[in-house]
């Protein structure tokens, strides 16, 4: 993927289940987006599952869940929201979220000038 310059940048963050990444991250690396981070977190919502166990390090969570995050240009993000909403979707109440986000700007962090994407 090859960000324009003077292009306005967005941050698509997923919060979705463990065992979908796997599927989710093949789907956006075919479909051409390489650039990802994906963390293992653990949170809560509304929805709790049967399984659900409360966390050992935090007393309020109890559900393990993936973050997926990627910066795009504005015009890919409703390609990346589609393919992780169609990969992740189980048909289950919990099945995650997503957010997109305005970045406004990117720094190296070699020299922190400011990123040429």
């Amino acid at each position: 993927m090859i960000f324009q310059k003077n292009t306005t940048m967005k941050e698509v963050k997923a919060f979705v289940k463990p065992f979908k990444v796997n599927d989710i991250l093949n789907s956006l690396l075919l479909a051409g987006y390489p650039n990802l981070t994906v963390s293992l977190a653990e949170g809560t919502g509304t929805y709790i599952s049967e399984d659900a166990e409360y966390s050992t390090h935090f007393s309020i969570t109890n559900s393990k869940v993936a973050k997926i995050e990627i910066v795009c240009n504005d015009k890919e993000v409703n390609k990346i929201v589609e393919i992780i909403s169609h990969t992740g979707r189980t048909g289950n109440p919990g099945d995650g979220i997503i957010y997109v986000s305005e970045v406004e700007k990117v720094f190296k962090v070699k020299n922190g000038d400011d990123a040429d994407l």
